[in-house]
C-alpha cells in the first residue's frame, strides 16, 4: 500500500464549517507528514488504522479512555478509532464506524472535512489515518463496550490550550512528548502530540512552561 504524505480537504466539506474551525482547515490543507511526525511510513510497513479527531459544536473534542487491560495502550486517553477493515470504503468510513462502535456516536451528525497524512506509530506498527470531523449534530455518547472503553469525554478546546493544563511527559523508555492534564486524564503519546501540533499550526496555542515535566 502507498501511504499518503500530504493532508487533504474533503471536497465541498469546508463550506459548512463554522468560522472558528477555519484556521484548522487552512493549516491542514496540503500539510506534509514531516510537519506532524518523524515517523513517516514506507510501503509495506504497518497495519492500517484510522482515528476520528472530532470537533464538537461546543468547541470541544471527543476523546475516549481505553479500558484497562493487558493491551499496549491500556488505560490511555485516545481518539476513537481502530483498524481499517476490508469492508470499509475509506479511512473516513473506518474512523466513523469505530467511533460509533466505541461511543455510540451517530455518524449522520458528523461531516469529515480533512484527512491528515498517514502517520506511523513504531511501537504498535500501526499506520494511522487521522480524519478531522465537524460534529454539527451531536448525539449522546457513552462507553458502548466496556471491554474496550472505560469512559468517553467531550473536552473543551479552551481546557487543552490553557497553559496550566499543559506539560511534557517523560516515559521510562526515554520518550519525551507534549501532554495535557484535562478532565482527570493525562493525554499523551500519539493523541497528545497530534493535538499539540494541531493547536500550534492553527494558531490556537498559548505559550506554556515546557520545562514542566511529569513522569508516566
Amino acid at each position: 500500500m502507498t501511504w499518503s504524505t500530504r493532508g487533504t480537504l474533503m471536497p465541498g466539506s469546508t463550506d459548512s464549517l463554522p468560522t472558528w474551525l477555519d484556521p484548522v482547515a487552512r493549516a491542514v490543507d496540503g500539510i506534509e507528514a514531516s510537519k506532524l511526525t518523524q515517523f513517516i511510513p514506507t510501503a509495506g510497513v504497518g497495519v492500517h488504522s484510522a482515528v476520528l479527531v472530532l470537533f464538537g459544536d461546543q468547541e470541544d473534542i471527543l476523546l475516549i479512555e481505553r479500558a484497562t487491560d493487558n493491551s499496549l495502550h491500556s488505560g490511555q486517553p485516545a481518539f476513537p478509532g481502530g483498524r481499517v477493515e476490508a469492508t470499509d470504503q475509506s479511512s473516513s468510513d473506518a474512523a466513523l464506524r469505530e467511533a460509533q462502535e466505541e461511543t455510540g456516536l451517530n455518524p449522520v451528525g458528523v461531516t469529515p472535512f480533512a484527512q491528515l497524512p498517514d502517520l506511523w506509530i513504531p511501537i504498535s506498527n500501526y499506520v494511522v489515518s487521522p480524519i478531522l470531523g465537524w460534529w454539527h449534530s451531536p448525539s449522546d455518547v457513552y462507553a458502548r463496550d466496556s471491554n474496550e472503553v472505560a469512559s468517553v469525554h467531550r473536552i473543551p478546546i479552551s481546557e487543552f490550550i490553557n497553559p496550566d493544563n499543559r506539560v511534557r511527559i517523560r516515559h521510562p523508555s526515554g520518550y519525551m512528548g507534549d501532554a495535557f492534564e484535562v478532565n482527570n486524564l493525562l493525554v499523551w503519546g500519539f493523541t497528545g502530540g497530534l493535538l499539540s501540533t494541531l493547536f500550534e499550526l492553527s494558531g490556537w496555542s498559548i505559550p506554556w512552561d515546557r520545562d514542566r515535566v511529569v513522569p508516566v
